[in-house]
């Protein structure tokens, strides 16, 4: 075979070799450059949902003494509830923190001045159950017709046919505002209006338990609660 057929066939043979080893290289590298975008881009799609604030937002988680957030929930009821749910605990929350409100206001006033009725004085659970029939119907029918407002606005209907309802508060009804406020005390303002929120529920919280503290001292005493303190006149 001639020298220079012999050069040029080996010429062709490395050409060939070189262009597919060319043409492999860059099947690697396409792919190594398709496959590092689908990585990056597939990470970060797949982030784990932010988690809702405490109580979704709703006010009384503001720690009055340290100033920072409460996060108080030891016993757990707020995990795995929705929020319509949590606005439900906020509901009844309120509503007996209101009338907690009430109750101990009434003990400090009622057993030294009950003028709708005649008394002996004495511990408010002794005066109770001696109240004039007529009394006991007129706040059985306020009672009444104070919570057939209230459900009126906050609670959804019931499935004729089920008999229950889809959620038990209405969606967007934001809990204790039953859009009842004869002296116009509610601010206008948002933030303002907030921190009236976080001011009443922090009463509401104290009403129930001076309430339950009035009522436990009363029935282990015997005694108003001024008696038990050496306060006879109160």
């Amino acid at each position: 075979v001639p020298r220079k057929s012999l050069r040029n066939f080996l010429s062709d043979m490395l050409s060939i070799i070189a262009v597919q080893f060319a043409g492999y290289a860059g099947g690697v590298s396409v792919a190594t450059s398709r496959a590092a975008p689908q990585m990056i881009f597939g990470a970060s799609s797949k982030k784990a949902p932010a988690k809702p604030a405490f109580a979704y937002g709703l006010p009384g988680n503001f720690n009055a003494l340290g100033g920072s957030e409460l996060n108080f929930d030891p016993a757990g009821f707020l995990e795995g509830k929705s929020e319509l749910e949590v606005n439900r605990y906020r509901e009844a929350e309120l509503t007996h923190g209101r009338v907690g409100m009430l109750a101990s206001l009434g003990f400090l006033v009622q057993e030294k001045f009950h003028p709708l009725f005649s008394g002996d004085g004495g511990p408010a659970i002794d005066q109770i159950p001696a109240l004039p029939v007529w009394l006991w119907v007129v706040m059985g029918g306020s009672i009444a017709a104070a919570e057939s407002y209230r459900i009126s606005i906050a609670f959804r209907e019931l499935d004729g046919s089920k008999l229950k309802a889809e959620s038990a508060l209405k969606p967007g009804y934001v809990p204790g505002d039953l859009s009842f406020d004869p002296l116009n005390l509610a601010p206008t303002d948002p933030a303002e209006f907030r921190l009236m929120q976080e001011k009443e529920l922090a009463h509401a919280r104290l009403g129930m338990i001076a309430a339950a503290g009035f009522l436990a001292q009363e029935a282990v005493t015997k005694a108003t609660w001024g008696t038990a303190y050496g306060l006879p006149d109160f």
